[in-house]
């Protein structure tokens, strides 16, 4: 099971208006870097695999909701689907936004999934989100 972990900024970034959770679109992306909490901001601190053989950013279709005090984030699964080659290595997903114009990509959050991932021509791979990506009280 992967690792929810939130990006420190995302706490400043919604205090500061960044992030619309509900218009703004949110994408996702892999990576083969750590994330840092504290370190990270934007979508150029942590570089992504390459976008090729069917994998690119991929748009999670979010909305934002808010019932008795609490707020919960959901989104769409998002599926790669490789074809003609495999994928680099990845151990991380990451959410960012990309509307935000300043700053520009801010981050939100990872998953950790524990180890190095290889999907192979062919193959999927989905970002399960289960029944929310998060959820503030």
């Amino acid at each position: 099971m992967a690792t929810y972990n939130k990006f420190e900024c995302f706490v400043g970034d919604l205090g500061d208006k960044i992030h619309d959770l509900d218009a703004d679109t949110l994408k996702v992306y892999l990576t083969a870097n750590a994330p840092s909490a504290s370190a990270d901001s934007i979508k150029t601190d942590l570089a992504g695999i390459t976008e090729e053989n069917g994998y690119a950013a991929a748009d999670i279709t979010n909305a934002w909701s808010e019932a008795g005090g609490t707020g919960t984030l959901t989104g769409t699964d998002v599926v790669f689907t490789v074809t003609g080659g495999s994928l680099e290595a990845f151990r991380y997903v990451v959410i960012y936004n990309d509307t935000s114009a300043s700053p520009v990509d801010p981050l939100i959050a990872w998953w950790d999934y524990g180890s190095a991932i290889t999907v192979n021509a062919g193959e999927t791979f989905t970002v399960d989100f289960g029944a929310s990506i998060l959820t503030i009280a």
